[in-house]
C-alpha cells in the first residue's frame, strides 16, 4: 500500500494525479463537500458564538469510509482540495471527521495548493505544503451560517405570509430585485417618436451617408425633430439648398489606440461563453471545470487551463514568457509588445497571489488538440487560448476619420465618420463581445477619399421616423455582469444565484432574457417593502467585504454575525405580528365588483395572479388579467365595425404593458391581437385584389410593412414601400422602393420571379428591408 494518501474533490482530477506522482502516493476523491450543517432547526446556535451542528452527506457517506480505510494504512495525509475558500472548507470538514473517528493519530496533515493540473505543478506542490488557512475556513463557516440563518427564518415568513414552498436568500434576493426593477422600468418606460435626417451621398463610386448635426444654425439632438410633418419640411428645405451637393468644409484624421483586454476571470468568462458561444453561466462552469481536471491527449491526461474560480488577472512571470514566445513566432516580433502586458484586479478582495484563468501551456494550440475535446470543450478552451494571447499583445492601431460637410450654407451642417484598423494587433487574435450589441464586434465603416472645399454628389436626403426603446431585459451575461458591479455574491456563486433563481420559479428565461413571473415580483415586493436592508444591493455587497475580511484574517467572523443576527431576527418577529397575507398577496384597484358592489382587487392565486373581490368567500366574482399582467377592463370599449379575423368574435380595446392595443373579446381562447394605431393609405392600390389600398402599417414587434386594407379577404403584404408605377420587364401593376447598405435606393420589382431593379432618384420610404416573407 502507498504511504503517501493525496484527497482530491473530483475523480477525474485524482487519476491524473495519481499518474503524476507515481506508486508512492494513493488518490482518491471526496467527491465535493463531506459533510454540512444538519438540515432543521438548530443547526446553527446563535445562543452559544453561532456553534454549528453537521453531519455527513448521505450520498459522499461511503467516500469517507473508503479516505477512512486508506489513511489507516498510509504513513501522511496530503489534502489537495480546490485551491479556494470552498476547497479550504471542504478539507478541514474532512479533517474534524477524520479526527473524530481517532485515525489521525500522530500521522503528519499537509495542505497543497495547486492552480493547475500539470506534472510540474503538482509535484511542486507536493515538494511545498502548506497548512490549512482558519482565516479562509472562517469565513466559510460565517457564509454558510448566515445563508443558513437567512433562509431557515425568512423562508418559513414567506410561506406564512404568500404559499408554502417558498425561499429567500441573502443573495439571491438582491438579484431577484435586479431582475424584477428592470422588469418594472421597461413597463413604466413611454416610447417616444423622433426622427433623424441623413444625407445619402456618393463620391469616386462609392456611398455614404452623413448624419444632420446642424439645421438653420441649431444643433441637431434626439428629440430635435419628433413629427413627420416637421421632417419632411426639413428634408425639402435642405433639398432645395443642397442643389445635388454637400460641400467638406472640415476633415479631421485623428489616430488612436486600442488596448486588449484582461485574461479571463470567472465572471468574464461566464459572460464571453454567454455572448459568444450562448452558453448559459452552469454550462460553462461545468467544462471548464472538465478542461481544468483533464483531457487525455493520445495517452496523457493533462488539465489544460487554471483554476477557473477565480477573481484575479494576474499571470505567471513564467506564462507570460511563454505566450510573449509564441506571438513572436506565431503573429511575428512586431505584435510583442516591449514590456509584459500588465492588469489591475478590479475586485479589492480579489486573491492577487492566485492566476487569471489561461491555458496551462500557450503551445497547446485549439487547431491541434481539438480531436481531443468535445464541442463544448474546443468552444470555450479555443475562447479562452485566444483572450490569454491577446492579452499579451500590442495595442490594435486605429485610423478615424471626422467629416462635416455643408448643405446650402454652414447653418445646416452633416457629418460622416468613419475608421480603418491601420495595425490589428492583438485585434488579429481576439475581441471582446458587448451586451446587447447590435453590430459586429469588429465591424468598421469605411468613407471614400474627401478633400476640404471640394462638393460631394448628393443622391438623397432621408427622413427616417424612430422610437425610442425600453432597456433591454437581463440576459445570463448581464445580469451577471450587474452582479459583480454592485458587489453582490463572488465569482463561484454566481451559477447557483442564476439556477435558483429559475428553479424557485421566480424568474423564467426566454429567449436568453429573464422575466420575472408573478411569484417572483410578490416575493421582491415583500422583501423590498418589509425587509429593505436585507435585499439592498450596498448593504449586500458590504457584507461580502466583510466575510472577505474574515478570510484574511482583518474582523472576527462571531462578532460579524452577531451585528448580522439582533437586528435580522428583531425585525423577523415583527413582521411575523405586523403583516397579515392579504397586504402582502393582494393590490388594491379602483373598481368595484360587478356583482356585490365590494372592491376588487389583484390577488396571488395557484396559477398566478387574478382579480378578485374582496368579499370572498361571500362573493366569489373573479376573472384574469390580461396576457401581459394588466388589468382586464370590467366593460372593455367595442371596435365598432370589425370581428376578429380568427374566429369572428368581437374586437375590443385593451391597455397593456406597452399601451394600448386591440385584442379578441374572446381571451384566452383566442388570442389574437394587433396595434391600436391607424395605419396610413398610400394610396397604391392592391395589384392582388385591384380594389382596396395598401395601407403602411407595423407589425407587434415593431417593424414597417405594407398590405391590403381588405385583409384578411386579400392577404397581400409587402415589406418595402409600393410606388404607383408598373414594371417594365414584367408589367406587374406596381414597383417598390428597397434600400440597402451594398446597393442604395432602388426601385425594384416585388415579384419574385422578376429581376427588375434601377437606381431611384426619388423620395424613399421608411422601409426596414427585405426579410424572408411579408407578414399575414
Amino acid at each position: 500500500m502507498s504511504n503517501n494518501l493525496v484527497i482530491v474533490e473530483s475523480p477525474a482530477k485524482a487519476k491524473t494525479i495519481e499518474k503524476y506522482l507515481g506508486k508512492d502516493f494513493h488518490v482518491l476523491a471526496s467527491y465535493g463537500h463531506v459533510r454540512d450543517l444538519i438540515p432543521k432547526e438548530g443547526a446553527v446556535d446563535p445562543d452559544n458564538d453561532f456553534a454549528m451542528k453537521y453531519q455527513v452527506i448521505d450520498r459522499n457517506q461511503r467516500h469517507v469510509q473508503e479516505i477512512s480505510k486508506a489513511l489507516k494504512k498510509a504513513d501522511q495525509l496530503y489534502l489537495a482540495t480546490d485551491p479556494d475558500r470552498e476547497g479550504e472548507a471542504i478539507s478541514w470538514h474532512l479533517l474534524e471527521l477524520l479526527k473524530d473517528k481517532k485515525i489521525l493519530k500522530d500521522k503528519p496533515v499537509h495542505r497543497v495548493v495547486f492552480h493547475e493540473i500539470t506534472k510540474k505543478a503538482i509535484i511542486a506542490a507536493i515538494e511545498k505544503p502548506e497548512e490549512l488557512s482558519i482565516n479562509l475556513i472562517n469565513a466559510q463557516q460565517a457564509r454558510r451560517a448566515l445563508d443558513y440563518l437567512v433562509g431557515f427564518n425568512l423562508s418559513p415568513l414567506l410561506w406564512k405570509k404568500i404559499r408554502r414552498g417558498l425561499s429567500a436568500g441573502r443573495v439571491q434576493s438582491p438579484a431577484l430585485r435586479m431582475i424584477v426593477e428592470r422588469e418594472l422600468e421597461i413597463e413604466a418606460f413611454k416610447t417616444r417618436e423622433y426622427w433623424t435626417i441623413t444625407a445619402d451621398l456618393i463620391e469616386d463610386g462609392q456611398a455614404f451617408k452623413a448624419k444632420l448635426t446642424t439645421y438653420e444654425g441649431k444643433k441637431q439632438e434626439q428629440f430635435s425633430i419628433v413629427s413627420e410633418e416637421v421632417a419632411l419640411k426639413a428634408k425639402q428645405s435642405l433639398l432645395d439648398q443642397a442643389d445635388g451637393k454637400l460641400v467638406v468644409t472640415k476633415l479631421e484624421k485623428k489616430q488612436r489606440k486600442r488596448n486588449p483586454t484582461a485574461p479571463f476571470i470567472t465572471s468574464t468568462l461566464q459572460q464571453e461563453a454567454s455572448r459568444k458561444l450562448g452558453f448559459t453561466t452552469k454550462r460553462s462552469m461545468m467544462v471548464a471545470q472538465q478542461l481544468y481536471e483533464g483531457i487525455d491527449l493520445g495517452g496523457e491526461s493533462t488539465g489544460l487551463i487554471t483554476y477557473m474560480r477565480i477573481d484575479s488577472v494576474n499571470l505567471a512571470a513564467e506564462a507570460i514568457t511563454e505566450i510573449r514566445e509564441l506571438i513572436a513566432t506565431k503573429y511575428g516580433a512586431e505584435n510583442v509588445p516591449k514590456e509584459p502586458k500588465q492588469y489591475k484586479t478590479k475586485s479589492k478582495n480579489a486573491q492577487e497571489a492566485h492566476e487569471a484563468i489561461r491555458p496551462t501551456s500557450a503551445h497547446h494550440l485549439p487547431s491541434k488538440i481539438k480531436k481531443y475535446l468535445s464541442s463544448d470543450q474546443y468552444k470555450l478552451y479555443d475562447l479562452i487560448w485566444k483572450r490569454t494571447v491577446a492579452s499579451q499583445m500590442v495595442h490594435a492601431t486605429i485610423d478615424t476619420v471626422s467629416v462635416d460637410l455643408s448643405c446650402g450654407s454652414e447653418k445646416n451642417s452633416f457629418r460622416a465618420t468613419g475608421s480603418t484598423v491601420a495595425k490589428p494587433g492583438f485585434m488579429a487574435v481576439y475581441l471582446e463581445g458587448k451586451d446587447d450589441s447590435k453590430e459586429s464586434d469588429n465591424q468598421e465603416s469605411f468613407l471614400p477619399p474627401l478633400q476640404e472645399g471640394r462638393p460631394v454628389a448628393l443622391n438623397d436626403i432621408i427622413a427616417g421616423q424612430h422610437f425610442t426603446e425600453p432597456p433591454p431585459r437581463y440576459g445570463e451575461a448581464s445580469l451577471v455582469k450587474s452582479l459583480e458591479e454592485h458587489g453582490i455574491g463572488r465569482p463561484s456563486t454566481y451559477s447557483s444565484i442564476i439556477s435558483t433563481l429559475q428553479n424557485r420559479e421566480y424568474v423564467t428565461l426566454e429567449k436568453k432574457r429573464f422575466y420575472p413571473t408573478d411569484v417572483g415580483r410578490i416575493v421582491n415586493k415583500f422583501l423590498t417593502e418589509h425587509f429593505p436592508q436585507y435585499v439592498d444591493y450596498d448593504f449586500t455587497a458590504n457584507l461580502e467585504d466583510q466575510l472577505d475580511a474574515v478570510a484574511r484574517g482583518e474582523k472576527e467572523w462571531v462578532p460579524l454575525m452577531a451585528d448580522f443576527w439582533k437586528p435580522f431576527t428583531k425585525l423577523i418577529h415583527d413582521k411575523e405580528e405586523s403583516v397579515q397575507r392579504k397586504d402582502v398577496t393582494q393590490e388594491a384597484m379602483d373598481e368595484k365588483c360587478p356583482e356585490c358592489g365590494k372592491p376588487l382587487s389583484i390577488r396571488l392565486g395557484r396559477n398566478g395572479r387574478f382579480i378578485g373581490c374582496t368579499n370572498y368567500p361571500e362573493c366569489s366574482y373573479t376573472r384574469n388579467l390580461n396576457d401581459d399582467g394588466t388589468q382586464s377592463s370590467a366593460e372593455p370599449e367595442i371596435v365598432e365595425g370589425r370581428t376578429c379575423p380568427k374566429c369572428e368574435s368581437t374586437l375590443v380595446i385593451k391597455t397593456g404593458r406597452y399601451g394600448k392595443f386591440i385584442g379578441c373579446s374572446s381571451y384566452p381562447k383566442c388570442k389574437h391581437i394587433e396595434p391600436i394605431e391607424k395605419p396610413l393609405d398610400t394610396g397604391v392600390t392592391c395589384p392582388k385584389c385591384n380594389k382596396n389600398n395598401i395601407l403602411k402599417r407595423k407589425s407587434r414587434n415593431g417593424k414597417v410593412f405594407y398590405s391590403c386594407s381588405g385583409y384578411p379577404k386579400c392577404d397581400y403584404a409587402l415589406w418595402n414601400a409600393p410606388i404607383k408605377q408598373s414594371c417594365p420587364d414584367c408589367n406587374w401593376p406596381i414597383l417598390t422602393v428597397k434600400t440597402t447598405k451594398r446597393r442604395g435606393v432602388e426601385k425594384v420589382c416585388p415579384q419574385k420571379d422578376c429581376k427588375y431593379a434601377t437606381p431611384y432618384e426619388g423620395d424613399p420610404a421608411d422601409a426596414d428591408g427585405p426579410q424572408s416573407e411579408p407578414p399575414s
